[in-house]
């Protein structure tokens, strides 16, 4: 019996740490599908190392410059949008960066620099060392959230 109590005992000291997200290829928490803020929160909270902080600085941008904002998690990837206009904003973890993705992207001015193979998208990506111009990206968030958006 002593055997079976130390199995059990070191599969319930296991379980916390099974409870956390699992990292995908280039530290991309994988969080299920969900819609509003609980969702994108535990997706920022498990992004790693100095990713967490840039998430919830553009979590606060993003919340402080759209009122309103809908939040949801689809394809380990935290969207932002407007209701009744679909989503027009999300950004996802790789290995070196974070990039944020704008759908109607080429419509902003100045345009963002990150090309995409779709025409309307356009990218930043920010690396750890980045020093974020948070005015800029504010200015383009507020653009991004009045043209019309993704439908996922």
């Amino acid at each position: 019996m002593a055997g079976k109590t130390s199995k059990t005992s070191a599969k319930a000291a296991a379980k916390p740490a099974a409870a956390k997200p699992t990292l995908l290829s280039g530290g991309n928490p994988q969080i299920a599908k969900g819609y509003g803020d609980a969702p994108v929160q535990a997706y920022i909270a498990a992004m790693p190392g100095w990713k967490s902080d840039v998430g919830r600085r553009l979590d606060a941008l993003i919340v402080g410059t759209v009122p309103g904002v809908h939040k949801a998690v689809k394809w380990n990837t935290p969207l932002y949008g407007v209701e009744g206009q679909g989503w027009f904003l999300s950004f996802h973890c790789f290995t070196k960066y974070i990039k944020v993705a704008f759908f109607r992207g080429a419509s902003l001015r100045p345009i963002p620099p990150g090309e995409s193979k779709q025409k309307d998208v356009r990218y930043l990506d920010i690396h750890e060392d980045d020093q974020l111009d948070e005015t800029q990206l504010d200015d383009w968030v507020k653009q991004a959230s009045q043209l019309p958006g993704e439908r996922m």
